[in-house]
């Protein structure tokens, strides 16, 4: 059996394993990464053979560790990458090519919707009655959407949301606010197995998750880089952040918002931050606007949308579909009974 994983920003393992009566009994590691001495290859198989064939990636990367030299030098790859290929390779984890993906273009509705499909997605993909999938949000409306951790108060100024005529509502992962209005951002979700990031820390998967979208944002010529946990940046600051979250029936719900153009005047009237924390959005001045995509781009939202999907699909097996009529009539259901109440809203006052 045979596993792969490529580490982000690193290298490529690979590694190929037989098992017998529920331990590996053989093991051959390989790939594009540097390794000093070189006969450290040998301490590494070596570690990998008599473990149980249900080892965990911790597991298997202590048994690696406890086995080499420690002059023993791993240039781009790392013990644990060793364990997640050992997974893969054992049928414990799965890869992107083992997926097909269902893609959503952006349909344009109440932003709460979207909130709540993110929920009805994770539900059906728990289920087996959809694919994994990607979807583009767009909305008709601005909204502020909380992290499912943060304070109201400490988030909102309240005399300020009213004043502009923007509504609240929390989502179900965390995170920090997400100030929205028609056309100011860029926000996707992906709802995927937990076996495509089985055996990755949560920061390791954040950065797993969105490395296509690192390659989409090079071919529109923004060099991004994360920043761990959960930002993606620059070399003229901060472009986007994420929020993740490992729901009931193995399933993980993640979403990214990219700040297109957004007022930052109106944003510092309506949620509680300060111009440093500003400052980390992509500009020092309250009177500037939030634009990294715009700007460095120059191009149209809409574009830079259709780049994203386009690389996307590029890069793993898809099929474009339609929310269903179902989808939707659950979705406007958990707005009516759950997105919109002030049980949830403001479950942390």
């Amino acid at each position: 059996m045979r596993g792969e994983y490529k580490v982000p920003g690193g290298k490529l393992v690979a590694v190929d394993v037989e098992t017998a009566e529920g331990v590996i009994s053989s093991a051959f590691v390989s790939g594009d990464f540097f390794l000093e001495p070189d006969e450290a290859l040998d301490d590494i198989n070596s570690a990998l053979v008599g473990l149980a064939d249900s080892s965990s990636v911790a597991d298997i990367a202590a048994a690696i560790t406890g086995r080499l030299d420690p002059v023993t030098r791993m240039i781009g790859f790392t013990p644990e990458a060793v364990g997640i290929a050992v997974r893969r390779a054992l049928g414990h984890a799965i890869d992107w090519s083992d997926l097909t993906f269902d893609v959503i273009g952006p349909v344009t509705m109440d932003p709460r919707m979207h909130v709540a499909l993110d929920e009805v997605l994770a539900a059906e993909l728990a289920h087996g009655e959809i694919r994994p999938s990607l979807r583009i949000w767009d909305w008709d409306q601005p909204l502020v959407v909380i992290g499912s951790f943060q304070s109201y108060r400490n988030e909102i100024d309240d005399e300020g949301r009213e004043r502009h005529g923007i509504n609240v509502v929390r989502r179900i992962t965390g995170g920090g606010a997400m100030f929205m209005e028609p056309g100011n951002c860029v926000t996707y979700s992906l709802v995927v197995p937990t076996s495509l990031v089985e055996g990755l820390s949560f920061e390791r998967s954040y950065e797993f998750l969105d490395q296509w979208v690192m390659g989409a944002l090079k071919t529109l010529g923004v060099n991004a880089r994360y920043v761990p946990l959960n930002d993606i940046a620059s070399d003229k600051g901060k472009i986007a952040g994420a929020a993740q979250r490992r729901v009931t029936g193995g399933v993980v719900v993640h979403h990214v918002t990219m700040a297109y153009d957004i007022d930052a005047d109106k944003m510092l009237e309506v949620l509680r931050i300060g111009r440093e924390k500003l400052s980390d959005k992509g500009t020092k001045s309250a009177n500037k606007r939030v634009d990294p995509l715009r700007s460095q781009t120059q191009l149209p939202r809409d574009e830079i949308i259709a780049a994203f999907l386009a690389h996307f699909e590029s890069l793993y097996t898809t099929t474009r579909r339609d929310y269903s009529e179902s989808e939707l009539a659950r979705a406007k259901e958990l707005v009516e009974t759950k997105f919109s109440s002030d049980e949830w809203t403001k479950r942390i006052p």
